[in-house]
């Protein structure tokens, strides 16, 4: 009868000078001080690269070198013991706790049900960027943001609506200044109305310039189109090229001024009241 008949089997299988020995894995996290089995150079994780060969780790020593070592298996030291370095893996993004406007974000947001007050805004710039700020909380109170298609409607509109009790209007206004065609079109309107507005000519002059990358907004003639004299003169293009760099520099109330800001926060406030 053989050996291998006597033990029942191979009688050097599961022999712990046979068996494979396993190498444990380390995460490379930055600076983790690692030696390369092969070479002997050894120093501090710094970063990493890929190619077609793999993925490879850059290690910097104490003399500022850096050099790229393959992740392979068994192929660093720490400690004087064999390990795997691993590349890490990129940690899920947080999600924001705070709305564009400042406010807490609700997660899981379903939009509810639109309220009968409305917000009115003067073109579609002015929707746009209420949107882009306050959007969230706008879903989260129900308030809809409607465009007037400028101030010249907005006598007849409110004669449509019938402001009342649970039906109140916001109206935002720009170049809401004193002894302006603005503020005489937006007086004596009732208690169901509230009007505010901002002192700019513009929606797009209460972005603040460091947000469009301009150290100051170009001053304009009167007389001459506000947003064409604006382009002209940052050479941006046509309007339409400048909205773009308008809309796209707008994130959130950090990138607004405070009389515009302040403004819509009225606004929301008076047509969410009980």
């Amino acid at each position: 009868m053989s050996g291998r008949d006597i033990y029942g089997g191979d009688i050097f299988s599961g022999h712990s000078r046979t068996r494979k020995r396993e190498v444990p894995k380390v995460v490379a996290e930055r600076d983790l001080v690692a030696e390369d089995a092969a070479t002997g150079f050894c120093g501090a994780v710094v970063g990493f690269d890929r190619s077609y060969d793999g993925e490879f780790v850059k290690l910097e020593d104490r003399h500022g070198r850096v050099r790229l070592f393959a992740l392979r298996e068994a192929a660093f030291l720490i400690d004087g013991q064999p390990v795997t370095l691993v590349r890490p893996t990129a940690a899920p993004p947080k999600q924001p706790t705070r709305s564009a406007s400042g406010s807490t974000r609700v997660e899981g947001l379903r939009a509810r049900v639109a309220r009968g007050s409305r917000i009115w805004v003067e073109g579609v710039h002015d929707a746009a960027l209420v949107e882009r700020v306050w959007g969230h909380d706008l879903r989260v109170e129900g308030v809809v943001v409607e465009q007037l298609e400028g101030l010249d409607h907005l006598a007849a509109r409110l004669a449509e609506f019938e402001p009342g009790p649970g039906r109140r209007v916001g109206v935002l206004v720009d170049h809401l200044v004193t002894e302006s065609k603005e503020t005489n079109l937006t007086t004596g309107l009732g208690p169901h109305v509230l009007v505010t507005g901002h002192p700019y000519i513009d929606v797009w002059q209460a972005v603040r310039p460091a947000a469009v990358g301009i150290d100051a907004w170009p001053e304009v003639p009167r007389g001459e189109d506000w947003k064409t004299g604006i382009c002209r003169r940052l050479r941006w293009g046509t309007p339409q090229d400048g909205w773009r760099r308008v809309y796209n520099g707008v994130n959130s109330f950090r990138d607004l001024e405070t009389p515009l800001i302040g403004a819509v926060e009225r606004l929301i406030d008076f047509v969410t009241e009980p």
